[in-house]
């Protein structure tokens, strides 16, 4: 069996996600998701891969040594201990340090790099009476160093450059599009799946020619690294030569067969020096046979429209009043492209890079999803845009079928074109949304779920915040092929709007994916968009973009009432407390106090933000920004009681804010016993869990009174679900 060893990859802010699903393609399974980067244990040839074909990946790294160093003393010192002779070669080598410092003593890179570069040479000098050279250009070996609160982690950086040079770009424009950047932009548009089913791509603003090459890369298949002549592994000395061929012939012989299935991608600039620069691009990568560029204007765009296909991408990177135009005249431009794409363009989608998303307004067009991208060191968004007529798969070849329905017979609500599947989803919608609506407004009520995974086509949880939506994608059932699931989430996508009245733009979408091993639920995005819900007469803010959850978990609603109807007169503790809501509730409930303990200051704001937006804003209400196991042994030596706690932990920890990793079946009898043991003597401990598989040790918590009340707590739109959630009322034995 190959040799195993721990590489971290980084990639750049917004494309984590991405460059999991490609670790995931690649078959490497034991990642974990760092901030900036994710590791994963394998082999080389699993690096070299990565190397290899990872479209948004900036660097390999093999980490061969952890040191601590809060001196320049102790990192030489610390560096010059290694075995640099593993690694490099005693004759004519050279080397390249980069070093990067954070919340550490030593903060200047270029001294922190120069003392680890005089560390490796010093020892050459000792054992050999040589020494290596430096190439900061093209080292056969790059050093990367990262200090972190004076912890330096000491690695081969196996891709010895950054992995956007795919080697293609021999000429340049004027702020050009980084590579790896165009590539993020294409895969999150489904331009791999789309260029499968014969869509044609479009980029009227070429430049360069990024967008271009990038997505017949993607089209046919070519590794994106297959051009390079260089990484940092090819005269590292533990090189694994054989591995490295195979791979890079395997690759050569994908190209070969990906080159003729390429689609029609066409690009053009008004610019005649962009043209030649992306027609020595496009020629240097191989392609100039598969992609047409010509320099023509905006405005001519609309006369090539019937001599391409009724759907395709149309993908841009328009000019920013940061960097080349004016930012006040710039709206015409975003006119101009809506007009264009809605008139002659009305069956295609549409990405657009900006760092003004507000621009993107002017296009007229229905935004589906931003997301936040870096460009270079501007800070963007890229929105992308439904296509104004929906196009069926099928009509690239067919005419569709349309399914007409009498209530969206009227000029605001157009009908949407629908298999005979999306037919039954759209009814069991309107039935789900007539069945739960008089009961929401006699609750007051205003967030809600109306559907979850009814029907097995359409696995999705779809939830009403009031004049919103959430939609979460489950992984579908084994039984439904997977490119026919990907189809019915975006016909669904259509309907849910239609069903429910309300625009596209407030329509949010997340893929939501079972948990494994230390794998837990992060940020999604960075908008910061806040809605206001009502829920029992209380008021709530919810996050419906930024997060996986929303801010507000629906399923606890019957619970939280619980906590309102026990909390008259009792001191109550909100562990794991998260934004919050339960500490609302306890306090319209007359509690005589309330504390909110999380590890995350974020959600501790939104916990605040809640109670003050219902006006409760005493003294008597603590935040407290805790690991909630240290603070509960902390909260028993100070002999603290409570006469009701409220613990619902999350399933699964592994936060960089605390040691080791917290996981609540293994877990939850300590946990449980040491809230109990804040209770007072006529207290009362809800204890609640999400795990479906969850099973609680009865018999090692024998010594307390445990009233299972699951089934009670489950509300009315949950009933379709029952095993959403497990509550358990806990007390002290009499």
């Amino acid at each position: 069996m190959a040799k195993q060893h721990k590489f971290t990859v980084t990639a750049a802010r917004g494309m984590l996600p991405l460059l999991a699903d490609e670790l995931k393609q690649l078959g490497i399974k034991n990642t974990k998701q760092d901030q900036g980067n994710i590791r994963f244990t394998g082999t080389l040839a699993d690096a070299y891969m990565v190397c290899l074909w990872s479209r948004v990946a900036i660097r390999v790294l093999l980490p061969i040594a952890h040191l601590h160093a809060e001196t320049p003393e102790q990192l030489y010192e610390g560096v010059n201990a290694l075995p640099w002779e593993e690694h490099i070669h005693e004759l004519d080598s050279t080397i390249a340090v980069d070093f990067n410092s954070f919340r550490s003593k030593i903060k200047h890179s270029q001294y922190g790099a120069q003392r680890v570069k005089d560390a490796i040479v010093d020892r050459f000098r000792t054992l050999f009476g040589l020494r290596p050279s430096v190439d900061l250009y093209q080292p056969d070996v790059r050093i990367n160093v990262y200090l972190k609160h004076n912890q330096a982690t000491v690695s081969i950086d196996l891709s010895g450059d950054s992995l956007h040079k795919r080697g293609y770009r021999v000429s340049n424009t004027t702020a050009p599009l980084k590579e790896h950047l165009a590539a993020a932009i294409l895969l999150s548009a489904e331009w791999q799946k789309l260029a499968r089913q014969g869509w044609a791509l479009i980029d009227p603003m070429c430049g360069s020619g990024t967008f271009l090459i990038e997505a017949a890369m993607i089209a046919a298949d070519i590794a994106p690294g297959i051009l390079r002549d260089y990484y940092g592994f090819t005269a590292w000395k533990q090189h694994d030569k054989d591995s490295w061929k195979q791979l890079k012939a395997d690759a050569e012989r994908r190209r070969q067969s990906g080159l003729a299935r390429c689609p029609v991608i066409v690009g053009g600039d008004a610019d005649a020096r962009a043209i030649e620069a992306a027609k020595n691009n496009i020629a240097e990568a191989g392609l100039h046979d598969r992609i047409q560029v010509n320099q023509r204007d905006l405005t001519e765009w609309p006369k090539l429209a019937a001599d391409l296909p009724k759907a395709g991408l149309f993908v841009c990177n328009p000019p920013y009043g940061e960097r080349i135009g004016r930012a006040d005249e710039l709206h015409y431009l975003y006119e101009s492209l809506g007009n264009i794409i809605n008139e002659s363009f009305s069956g295609w989608r549409t990405a657009l890079i900006t760092d003004n998303a507000q621009l993107g307004k002017f296009t007229g067009l229905t935004l589906f999803d931003s997301v936040p991208f870096d460009n270079g060191p501007i800070a963007c968004d890229v929105l992308f845009y439904r296509a104004p007529r929906p196009v069926r798969f099928n009509e690239l070849s067919s005419t569709p079928t349309q399914f007409v329905d009498e209530e969206f017979d009227d000029k605001e609500h157009a009908p949407v074109e629908m298999t005979e599947q999306g037919a039954m989803f759209a009814n069991r919608l309107k039935k789900n949304k007539k069945h739960l609506a008089k009961w929401a407004r006699k609750s007051d009520i205003s967030c809600y779920r109306v559907y979850d995974a009814d029907l097995p086509d359409y696995a999705l949880a779809i939830d009403l915040y009031d004049e919103h939506i959430h939609v979460q994608e489950y992984a579908p059932p084994k039984q439904i092929d997977p490119e026919k699931a990907i189809e019915r989430l975006q016909e669904a996508m259509q309907i849910i709007p239609e069903v429910f009245e309300v625009p596209v733009t407030q329509v949010a979408l997340k893929v939501r994916k079972k948990q494994r091993g230390k794998e837990q639920y992060e940020a999604q995005a960075a908008k910061n968009q806040r809605i206001e819900v009502r829920e029992n007469g209380l008021r709530f803010w919810v996050n419906l973009t930024d997060y996986l959850d929303t801010g507000l978990f629906l399923d606890h609603r019957d619970t939280r009432q619980l906590v309102r109807d026990l909390a008259k007169g009792k001191d109550f503790l909100n562990l794991f407390s998260y934004t919050g809501s339960a500490s609302v509730y306890a306090a319209a409930g007359q509690a005589k106090s309330t504390t909110s303990v999380d590890m995350s200051n974020t959600y501790l704001s939104w916990a605040e933000d809640n109670m003050h937006l219902n006006g409760f804003v005493s003294g008597q209400h603590r935040y407290v920004r805790a690991n909630c196991i240290e603070w509960l042994q902390q909260a028993i030596e100070d002999d603290k009681r409570y006469g009701l706690i409220f613990l619902d932990p999350p399933t699964f920890s592994n936060s960089s804010r605390m040691e080791g990793v917290f996981d609540i079946q293994r877990d939850h009898v300590a946990l449980i016993k040491q809230a109990a043991a804040l209770l007072t003597i006529d207290g009362e401990l809800i204890f609640s869990t999400n795990r479906r598989d969850f099973e609680l040790d009865t018999d090692a918590l024998s010594q307390l009174t445990i009233d299972d009340i699951s089934v009670t707590t489950i509300p009315r739109d949950f009933e379709r679900n029952k095993k959403i959630h497990r509550c358990w009322r806990i007390k002290l034995a009499v």
